[in-house]
């Protein structure tokens, strides 16, 4: 996994007012908590932030801090909406060798089979794995999966050190017949062709 070391400071203002003025000097408010300690009010600088959180699941070293540097995991990062920048940022306190549960993205391998369709219903899993060791994704590999076929979380082959958090029966994807898939699309355009024919018609 990732491990990114980032400098903070400490927050002592708070509010709407205070956040607008922490980002318009590229900085992104934060609280850090856990482990029964005091939430902890920071600013984070805002690029370093926004490149260390393009990878899932990022362990961060936070320098900066009262008694030393402390090791955390992003658990919540609120967005603008339309414009995309980091508003706020919730980071986990953790502790190397502690067991954490995080979502892990699903990554398909392989080709579908011949005449196959993959209708994939769930993008990320949740899985136990250690703070410093956690994998950046979980990989299916979907050649060889027959028409009909399904793949459910148990059925993961998970990276080593990592158990499943998720429902076992937790439906990942299935294999679709692809022609199934368009004659109904097929009819509808077709339905929608007739009715317009017969409105000029008329």
């Amino acid at each position: 996994m990732s491990e990114v070391r980032i400098a903070a400071e400490p927050r002592t203002e708070f509010g709407k007012g205070a956040a607008r003025r922490t980002r318009r000097a590229g900085k992104v408010p934060a609280v850090l908590y856990g482990h029964g300690a005091d939430p902890e009010h920071i600013s984070l600088p805002g690029h370093d932030l926004m490149l260390a959180l393009k990878t899932p699941n990022v362990l961060l070293t936070i320098d900066g801090l009262k008694g030393g540097p402390k090791l955390a995991l992003p658990k919540d990062v609120q967005r603008d909406p339309i414009k995309g920048f980091l508003e706020h940022v919730d980071l986990l306190l953790v502790k190397r060798g502690e067991k954490v549960v995080v979502d892990l993205p699903i990554q398909l391998v392989g080709d579908v089979v011949a005449g196959g369709q993959v209708a994939q219903t769930e993008v990320e899993v949740s899985v136990e794995a250690e703070a410093t060791k956690i994998p950046e994704a979980v990989e299916v590999d979907i050649s060889g999966l027959e028409i009909d076929s399904q793949v459910l979380a148990k059925d993961l082959k998970l990276p080593e050190g990592t158990s499943l958090a998720a429902e076992e029966d937790l439906l990942i994807l299935q294999i679709l017949d692809a022609s199934a898939a368009t004659e109904p699309e097929a009819a509808e355009e077709a339905a929608a062709e007739e009715g317009a024919e017969g409105e000029a018609a008329e």
